[in-house]
């Protein structure tokens, strides 16, 4: 690929800047954060397939067809299944943040994360707006980042350097996510920017292959959140503009792939009360979309997870998701490899060293391998195990 990990997120990303400030709707922690581009930017989104869309889930679909300016998000209230009031609120978010700035209302997005069902404490928030707009910096990318965490229990962030035709661009992002993750996509939000400048379809359609790649591979319990929103920002600020497909949006494709796998990645390793990630490569697939849903089966399956979290390699929990999960398959041509150890093969199981099994079992990162010997296609997806933290932390999620 060629591209240089660097440090920060999204304000690592010419003309970004951000900030994460304390305005009073959590006890203590940080709850409000900016994001802002110097000119205005080119704009993509993929937002849930929840019914239950939150507010500014539907205002920031409405806007992402302007060139965006700026991003204000609250933490630790969501604003969904607030009726007309939860709009008004949002689009309020926006009109203050706009004056504060000096843009246009239009091109403000907005995005929260929390408790569904409560309105917004406006006159705090309002009042933070006032705050964290003199607070803007090309240093605070990691303040915006903690400051849209719930039950994270650390920030996220990433981003990458490379070069198109001998000129430097760089992509990065911030997310949030920890609990009812599951794609389509999750309580998971991803803030993007990039300094190139690419035309608004280009950028959406890229946008979307990589989510379909990345935040959608990603599960933790299942659960399709009311406000998962990913934003994508392009500002030109690095000279550089891409107008068609070609080795150019190749360039930047890669580029923005690895920034969205880092964060979907440190997603799932943050997941409520997980002690183990859970990669799965699923090999010889007829299809991508057959793939992903085999992989969805297994890593939701909570006979799965809780096995992972026991340290049991009971494979056949594994075989009977797969058999469940819709896809047509041939039982008698599949194998079944729980890190280097193979454990099933032609439909059926193999003798195998519970003890070498352990020693897989035992790692933060548990790979299982699947290989259903239909096809070409080979998806990766990622998920956790299941834990007696996870029942904890959602018992007293309110509390």
């Amino acid at each position: 690929m060629g591209f240089e990990k660097i440090a920060g997120g999204i304000t690592a990303v010419s003309g970004f800047m951000a900030a994460g400030i304390h305005c009073g709707i959590k006890k203590s922690k940080k709850d409000l954060a900016l994001i802002y581009s110097a000119t205005p930017a080119t704009s993509a989104g993929v937002f849930t397939k929840n019914l239950f869309q939150a507010a500014p889930v539907l205002l920031t679909r409405e806007r992402i067809k302007n060139k965006l300016q700026a991003i204000i998000i609250n933490s630790g209230n969501a604003n969904a299944c607030t009726g007309e009031k939860g709009l008004e609120d949002a689009r309020a978010m926006a009109a203050y943040t706009a004056r504060a700035l000096g843009i246009p209302e239009e091109s403000v997005a907005v995005s929260s994360t929390g408790v569904i069902g409560e309105y917004l404490p406006m006159e705090k928030i309002i009042a933070g707006i006032k705050d964290i707009c003199s607070c803007l910096s090309a240093e605070g990318g990691p303040q915006a980042a903690e400051a849209i965490m719930t039950t994270d229990t650390v920030p996220k962030e990433a981003a990458v350097r490379g070069k198109i035709k001998g000129l430097p661009f760089s992509v990065g992002g911030i997310a949030k996510g920890s609990g009812m993750i599951c794609p389509n996509m999750a309580t998971m939000l991803a803030f993007i920017g990039t300094d190139l400048q690419i035309e608004r379809e280009l950028l959406q359609k890229t946008l979307k292959e990589v989510v379909n790649r990345t935040f959608n591979m990603i599960t933790v319990d299942g659960d399709t959140s009311t406000n998962d929103t990913v934003l994508l920002l392009a500002n030109g600020q690095a000279g550089i503009t891409i107008e068609a497909p070609g080795p150019e949006l190749d360039t930047f494709k890669e580029a923005l792939l690895a920034v969205s796998a880092k964060l979907a990645k440190m997603i799932v390793r943050d997941g409520e009360g997980a002690t183990k990630v859970i990669a799965l490569k699923i090999k010889g697939c007829p299809d991508f979309a057959s793939g992903r849903q085999m992989a969805m089966a297994v890593l939701n399956s909570n006979l799965v997870k809780t096995a992972i979290f026991g340290k049991d390699a009971n494979w056949g929990r594994i075989v009977t998701a797969m058999g469940y999960s819709g896809v047509d398959f041939e039982p008698s041509k599949v194998e079944v490899n729980l890190g280097h150890l193979p454990v099933a093969r032609n439909g059926r199981g193999l003798a195998f060293s519970e003890e070498e099994a352990l020693t897989v079992l035992e790692q933060d990162e548990i790979p299982i391998t699947i290989n259903l010997n239909l096809g070409t296609t080979e998806v990766e997806a990622w998920g956790t195990d299941l834990s007696y933290e996870y029942v904890r932390i959602n018992a007293e999620y309110r509390s």
